[in-house]
């Protein structure tokens, strides 16, 4: 059944994460077995409670998930999220859309004024970032999970490394570290220095988005292909060791999650529209699109979004990466 997703997979657009980010979950927990249930982080209070939430459609669910670098003493507070991405499973269970919010979008923090949305995660945790991201797109969410980013390592080695593909020869000064144009076999710790660099990359931060998107997609791609039990355990350990999700998520709601994932025709992803590029406070932010994410967000409310990609197409291809 797991390698039966890779068959049939499809990417619509890609702007801050990857299908691999999904697939981790779905390979950890539709195995998911007591003793891995006892591994997963659960936190209470992650969803709010305060009045002003959009109301449920009843169309569908939607998950909030993110990728972070998490302290253990503080799991959130002064972190900000990396790789934020709204998750809408349509209501016949046709259709997986994940749609990518761009970590730097200038936005409207509750309590914080204008600010980058992915600041939310840092001031007030998973709460405050559901808050932000139900004010900005209206849509209700219903579950909330997260990814470790430090598990990357882990992750990578219990698999025996991942295969990645650079185009130009690149020199990471932070992580004193060259990649040669070509093919590259990761162990743990060059995958984390892979996703992590964005200096002497042309596009920053966004050429680093794509780094992280082709190593998931990597990391993906060989837990599908593992045959070896004893690797494949210590993946899914490593994974429901790295994973957070909020206190009404129950392991049946986990099987259930990942079922959907691997059965679904259609597993697209897409990024809410962006306007440009600025400079706010001396800092780069983004500026999204408010007309055309308003359309986006309609069609996640009225579980619609193929009518949507039908309209505004888009792919994107992380095999090989700057």
């Amino acid at each position: 059944m797991l390698r039966r997703l890779g068959r049939r997979r499809l990417l619509i657009g890609c702007g801050g994460t990857t299908l691999g980010v999904v697939l981790l979950l779905a390979v950890g927990l539709y195995l998911l077995q007591r003793d891995y249930d006892g591994e997963v982080n659960r936190i209470s209070g992650a969803l709010p409670t305060d009045a002003g939430r959009p109301s449920s459609t009843g169309h569908g669910e939607n998950w909030l998930l993110i990728g972070s670098d998490r302290r253990p003493d503080m799991p959130w507070m002064g972190a900000r999220a990396d790789t934020i991405m709204l998750v809408h499973l349509s209501e016949d269970g046709d259709r997986v859309s994940v749609i990518a919010i761009p970590r730097d979008g200038w936005v409207p923090v509750p309590g914080h004024g204008t600010t980058k949305i992915n600041a939310a995660f840092a001031h007030g945790g998973p709460t405050l970032l559901i808050r932000t991201v139900e004010r900005l797109t209206r849509v209700r969410i219903d579950h909330y999970a997260a990814l470790d980013f430090n598990g990357f390592v882990e992750m990578t080695d219990a698999l025996g490394g991942v295969d990645v593909t650079v185009t130009k020869r690149t020199y990471d000064p932070k992580h004193n570290r060259t990649w040669e144009a070509g093919r590259h076999h990761l162990n743990g710790v060059e995958a984390l220095d892979f996703v992590r660099q964005r200096w002497n990359l042309p596009a920053g931060d966004l050429d680093r988005i794509k780094r992280q998107q082709a190593f998931l997609q990597a990391l993906a791609n060989k837990a599908l292909d593992t045959r070896n039990p004893v690797r494949l355990d210590r993946f899914i350990r490593a994974v429901t060791r790295s994973v957070t999700v909020d206190q009404t998520v129950t392991a049946g709601t986990l099987r259930g999650l990942a079922r959907r994932l691997l059965d679904t025709s259609t597993l697209e992803y897409l990024t809410a529209p962006v306007a440009g590029t600025a400079q706010r406070e001396r800092q780069s932010v983004v500026l999204l699109d408010e007309a055309a994410g308003r359309e986006l967000f309609t069609a996640v409310r009225q579980d619609r979004v193929g009518d949507y990609v039908s309209r505004h197409g888009g792919a994107n291809s992380v095999d090989a990466v700057r």
